[in-house]
């Protein structure tokens, strides 16, 4: 018989995409009530066209994001794996280190530094994100396979299996539930600092974010927070679907 946490969870995955939903169709209500495009306030207008400003704004928002949390993925998980082996075990706490310094730096301080030693564009934002989204993936990569129960690895071992054969076929699949909830960790954390994005000259919907702030306009500034949020719990929710049907059966 489920636990109640296990209820929560299941209940979770259906009352998250009902919410965001909700949420969604209140931004549009709201978006529409605005009359944009024929508002007396032009500025307001201008800062709120979707063609125009929005979408590709949009479209930079998740590019950045998509991008970030990929190369935070590629770069993470196999080192998460090499620092569980053998001797480079030792390092691990170094390693851990180095990463936990992305986040240990404020977010606007380390664009800047990324900011001096690449340039303006989105590549650099791209760069930034991964080293301050790293250690969640990193994290629980080295947590998920150090909590494999040692005598499973032990019967495969018996098996005839090698210790790749072991990794890919015991370990990891057991990890698997622990590393994509880094993944989605450091997916929201890409999402929310990409907004910071067009300091940089990286775009984004931190744009009108930043516009609402400038021009004093509450439906600017709501408008565009309200949008990154409808992203990031969008994507999250994506992550609890992938943290849900990933886990092996069984267990």
């Amino acid at each position: 018989m489920p636990t109640g946490a296990q209820l929560w969870h299941r209940y979770s995955l259906v009352l998250a995409p009902a919410f965001i939903a909700g949420l969604g169709l209140v931004l549009w209500y709201y978006y529409n009530s605005l009359g944009v495009g024929t508002i007396a306030q032009i500025q307001v207008s201008s800062a709120l066209d979707w063609e125009t400003k929005l979408k590709p704004q949009l479209i930079q928002h998740l590019t950045i994001a998509a991008w970030s949390t990929l190369l935070v993925i590629l770069v993470a998980v196999p080192l998460g794996v090499l620092l569980t082996r053998g001797g480079p075990r030792r390092i691990a706490p170094a390693v851990l280190a180095v990463a936990n310094s992305g986040q240990a730096l404020p977010a606007y301080g380390l664009l800047i530094i990324f900011l001096a030693a690449m340039g303006q564009g989105g590549r650099t934002v791209v760069v930034a994100l991964v080293v301050y989204a790293i250690l969640p993936v990193l994290r629980n990569t080295m947590v998920g396979l150090d909590g494999v129960d040692r005598s499973m690895l032990e019967a495969g071992r018996g098996m005839g299996m090698t210790r790749m054969q072991t990794l890919l076929r015991i370990e990891l699949p057991l990890a698997v539930p622990v590393i994509v909830a880094g993944i989605r960790t450091a997916m929201v954390l890409n999402i929310g600092m990409a907004t910071l994005a067009f300091l940089i000259g990286g775009g984004g919907l931190g744009i009108t974010i930043s516009s609402g702030l400038k021009l004093n306009q509450d439906a600017v500034l709501l408008v565009g927070a309200i949008t990154v949020a409808l992203v990031a719990l969008t994507f999250d929710w994506f992550g609890a679907l992938a943290e849900r049907f990933l886990h092996p059966r069984g267990l």
